[in-house]
């Protein structure tokens, strides 16, 4: 009976871990979610902790859903984006701007990253808000559409706690 209860000794750990190059290389996931301005996450995503940033932001993009509006046609996308120095790609501008989104992504060794801070404590404390959920704090499933649909679940409680404030 003890010796179930241990970790195996393999390096499987589930679809979408890999090794955290923060925190002494445990495997791990990273959530990823794109926020409207209030906070209220719109897409969310995660993938295996030692992949780049820059990688998911395709994919949370063509995840938003059409943005409904009491006036008028709804709207297919967003009118901007904000995002830190780690998606300062030519491709990923290049992308956005085909979508027809305005990117506001901060230069790597052209701007400061201070200006940005105004908008990124909205995507931080929304974050904080996924970390409450005691299932998404430590990863349990194996499996990442397990996962997935936690995150989602866990995204879709937060967004319901505050549209009925």
């Amino acid at each position: 009976m003890r010796h179930r209860l241990r970790q195996r000794a393999s390096g499987q750990r589930g679809d979408l871990t890999g090794p955290n190059p923060v925190d002494r290389g445990k495997n791990g996931s990273k959530i990823h979610l794109i926020t409207e301005r209030s906070g209220l996450p719109i897409s969310v995503g995660i993938s295996a902790a030692n992949t780049h940033d820059s990688l998911a932001l395709e994919p949370l993009v063509r995840g938003i859903p059409p943005i409904r509006s009491r006036r008028g046609p709804r709207r297919r996308k967003p009118a901007k984006l904000h995002g830190d120095k780690g998606y300062d790609y030519a491709h990923l501008r290049a992308f956005l701007r085909g979508r027809g989104i305005v990117p506001r992504i901060a230069r790597r060794s052209i701007e400061s990253s201070q200006r940005l801070g105004r908008h990124r404590w909205v995507v931080e404390r929304t974050v904080s808000w996924l970390a409450g959920c005691r299932r998404l704090h430590r990863r349990y499933e194996r499996r990442a559409d397990h996962f997935g649909s936690f995150v989602a679940i866990a995204a879709a409680l937060i967004c319901y706690r505050r549209l009925t404030k």
